[in-house]
């Protein structure tokens, strides 16, 4: 569609959300870079250190990028489950997206990095129990360990992983998609309503909660922003007018209570926008892969060793010597473990009675 339309009358959502033929490789490629970027600061200053925007907007550059992570995958996921044969189908497609790339990343890191540059001796670094328990504890998701033992100790930022906290609250969101779509929930619009309602005043309500658990409350406004453009995606008109007045309202609203789910509204409405308006040879990128999540995942640990090979230096040091790393390792996740083990769980399930549609 042509520029000007945009402008003028705007894109129904549900006209274009279909296919592969969209911006979001890109998206998520420059949200994951987004990461690098905002980390590079505690990791070559310390901890404590004010990332790129924190000042301005209360929210640094990585958490924007992080939040943008979360209201594509409650789009995209209640897709997934929508388009699935059966919770099996969506289960093995959500573990296959996220395990592989992950235990190949801890195992590197782990076991291939760790012992080059940790300052034990290699029989104490291979007997302590740390060193096993990372990668077990880091797959498993609820208990993330972030050190190794002698391990970037002396580094302004002392921890060897800072991205992967996010993972156990992506898989909660899913198990959120899950429980709606196997309750029936999920498919009426009605019902689906009642419950948000029940989460809004969940979010809203005064009490003393873990910090995992508000980690998890706010990780789940986008992500829940997300599964409601999803269902009332024939409701929602893509234009540069509305994204504006969207913009304008969060900005007037920021030092309010609604300050937060308001930015996440004109964000997520944005990225959408942005998703699918821009055309052309903007296009061309997704013939590259998505790189997004091996950025994600090996951009912390890499960027640390940037400090052990060259010191600690500078932000913007740090960001270009560590990123043509993580870039490798990216693109040869993605094409050497990613892709294929969603390719083998696609072909697998087709072939188990187990997975037919139980609902």
């Amino acid at each position: 569609m042509r520029m000007d339309a945009v402008w003028a009358t705007g894109i129904c959502l549900r006209d274009v959300a279909q296919g592969r033929d969209n911006n979001f490789n890109l998206i998520r490629f420059c949200a994951a870079t987004a990461v690098l970027v905002s980390h590079a600061w505690p990791v070559a200053l310390g901890q404590g250190q004010i990332e790129p925007l924190k000042s301005a907007l209360g929210h640094s550059l990585g958490q924007l990028a992080v939040y943008v992570f979360f209201v594509l995958s409650g789009f995209f996921i209640t897709a997934s489950f929508e388009r699935s044969n059966s919770p099996g189908v969506f289960i093995i497609a959500r573990a296959a997206r996220l395990f592989p790339g992950l235990a190949v990343s801890l195992a590197f890191v782990a076991f291939v990095m760790g012992p080059l540059v940790t300052v034990l001796p290699a029989s104490d670094y291979w007997s302590d129990p740390e060193t096993g328990a990372f990668f077990l504890r880091n797959m498993g998701l609820l208990w993330p360990q972030y050190t190794l033992p002698g391990v970037f100790a002396d580094h302004p930022y002392p921890a060897v992983e800072g991205s992967i906290w996010t993972l156990s609250h992506e898989v909660a969101c899913y198990f959120f998609v899950l429980l709606l779509g196997v309750t029936g929930l999920l498919a009426s619009r009605v019902s689906l309503l009642c419950v948000l309602v029940a989460y809004a005043a969940f979010y809203a309500a005064p009490v003393e909660l873990h910090h995992r658990v508000v980690q998890l409350q706010g990780l789940s406004v986008p992500f829940v922003i997300g599964i409601v453009f999803w269902k009332w995606r024939g409701w929602v008109t893509l234009s540069l007018p509305v994204l504006a007045g969207l913009s304008v309202i969060a900005y007037l609203g920021r030092n309010t209570t609604f300050a937060y789910p308001l930015l996440i509204l004109a964000l997520s409405y944005g990225v959408f926008w942005l998703g699918y308006a821009p055309s052309g040879r903007i296009r061309l990128f997704n013939r590259l892969g998505d790189y997004s999540y091996g950025i994600y995942i090996y951009a912390f640990p890499l960027q640390g060793l940037a400090v052990w090979l060259w010191g600690a230096g500078s932000p913007a040091g740090n960001i270009l010597l560590s990123f043509p790393m993580v870039l490798i390792c990216a693109v040869i996740s993605w094409h050497w473990i990613e892709r294929p083990a969603l390719e083998i769980a696609r072909a697998e399930t087709v072939k188990l009675p187990l997975f037919k549609r139980v609902w």
